[in-house]
């Protein structure tokens, strides 16, 4: 197959849908050799700040000579940075050769696996074809039932800020939350935690306890000092010193410092990382649409915001870059996400709102979410295409302004693509 066809068969409705349980991962494991079991793991779960802590993690993994895989989701731009060792993406014809091979185990499977079971396998096969001596690896969603927990007592698991999302699937209270991400850890293994509510921490004491694990948690007061700037954060870490971290979102220095006690754990089991790899590492970590600067005049921002706690992350960055200034807000969300709580918390910030269709049939329709922005007190428009919201929003903004997209991880690229045309067009 190309490539075309490859991702369509990948896309393939007969795979769609989530089912819970691990025994269609472990049975197409099983096909495959059991590639997995060749392999040491960073497990990462959480909310907020998964995809940014693991790529933090890798980065530092790489620069201290370790030939690392990363496994991530969902992607921004392209399928194959989902799957990456040392920083390079799966290749088109990795990925083609990987789904020749998986595709008939998949096929005579009399409870076929789901499309994220198919990947995570997929994913397996490729580490353990390019001889990875680590793989950081992150949760699809939840922990205990998610397709990744196939995998043995990891070298350590980390579980990063826990909120409310995914209420459906996971449970309607924070501690429901908590224990489906509490499912990777294992026994007899290391697990860090983020921390942060009581009835959080609770959760994961009683499971370590309980599965004889022994539980760390982040010392975010070893974080010194702070400087702000669009093109990276300096912070000081105790003992490390001052840290580059191009990451500039609010949020960043605690998903950092959280990575950084993960990696101290791998020290203590052998692991050869040195202080100038963790700085060197984080200094060159690079994770899109978490904030990201799209854009010089105006400021365009992308953000990764998806659930009310990334929401109140997203404003607390950009009162943290820009005080109370205002900001236009592209806005495109999933229709069972909390709309109304995530709008809450960027509302007052608003100078104006355009609602978009993110490129999901979960989205919530543009005209539907427009309707919610109109209760704010503030211009409120609707566009068919992301395209026409970025030229509006750019416009409306002028070269002093600021342009903030966010809702959904499902508009990023076409927002980087339109922003991308926007710039080139004016040159």
């Amino acid at each position: 197959m190309g490539i075309t066809s490859t991702l369509e068969y990948i896309h393939s409705v007969k795979w769609q849908g989530s089912k819970p349980g691990l025994e269609r991962t472990r049975e197409l494991l099983s096909a495959l050799g059991n590639p997995e079991k060749s392999l040491r793991f960073v497990h990462i779960a959480g909310t907020n700040g998964k995809g940014s802590t693991a790529a933090c993690i890798a980065a530092v993994l790489i620069k201290a000579g370790y030939r690392t895989g990363l496994y991530t989701s969902p992607y921004i731009q392209c399928f194959n940075e989902r799957i990456q060792v040392d920083g390079e993406q799966i290749s088109d014809d990795e990925l083609e050769s990987l789904t020749d091979e998986i595709r008939p185990a998949a096929e005579t499977m009399e409870d076929p696996p789901t499309e994220f079971e198919m990947i995570t396998a997929l994913a397996m096969k490729h580490f353990h074809n390019r001889n990875c001596e680590i793989v950081v690896l992150e949760v699809g969603m939840g922990g205990e039932l998610d397709s990744t927990n196939v995998i043995g007592t990891p070298e350590v698991a980390v579980i990063t800020a826990i909120g409310l999302d995914h209420v459906n699937e996971l449970g309607p209270t924070i501690a429901d939350i908590a224990s489906a991400k509490a499912g990777i850890i294992k026994s007899g293994g290391d697990v860090v935690i983020y921390g942060g509510e009581r009835e959080v921490e609770a959760v994961f004491e009683r499971v370590s306890a309980e599965r004889g694990a022994r539980l760390g948690k982040a010392d975010f007061s070893r974080i010194r000092s702070l400087e702000f700037s669009l093109d990276c954060i300096k912070l000081r870490i105790e003992p490390y010193g001052l840290v580059d971290l191009p990451l500039i979102g609010e949020y960043q220095p605690k998903n950092a410092l959280l990575a950084i006690t993960a990696l101290e754990l791998l020290c203590e089991k052998g692991y050869s990382i040195s202080d100038a790899d963790i700085k060197a590492g984080l200094g060159s970590v690079r994770w899109p649409g978490r904030f990201e600067i799209l854009g010089r005049a105006p400021v365009f921002i992308l953000d990764g915001a998806h659930n009310p706690q990334g929401a109140g992350a997203a404003a607390d960055s950009l009162r943290r870059h820009f005080g109370e200034r205002k900001v236009v807000f592209v806005v495109g969300v999933l229709a069972d996400k909390d709309v109304d709580s995530i709008i809450e918390h960027i509302a007052p910030l608003a100078e104006a709102f355009i609602a978009v269709r993110p490129d999901s049939a979960r989205a919530m329709e543009a005209p539907a979410l427009a309707e919610k922005l109109s209760r704010y007190g503030v211009p409120v428009s609707s566009r068919d295409t992301i395209g026409g919201s970025v030229a509006e929003a750019i416009g409306r903004a002028g070269e002093s302004g600021i342009v903030c997209a966010l809702g959904s991880l499902y508009i990023s690229a076409a927002i980087r693509a339109a922003v991308d045309k926007q710039i080139k067009d004016k040159r």
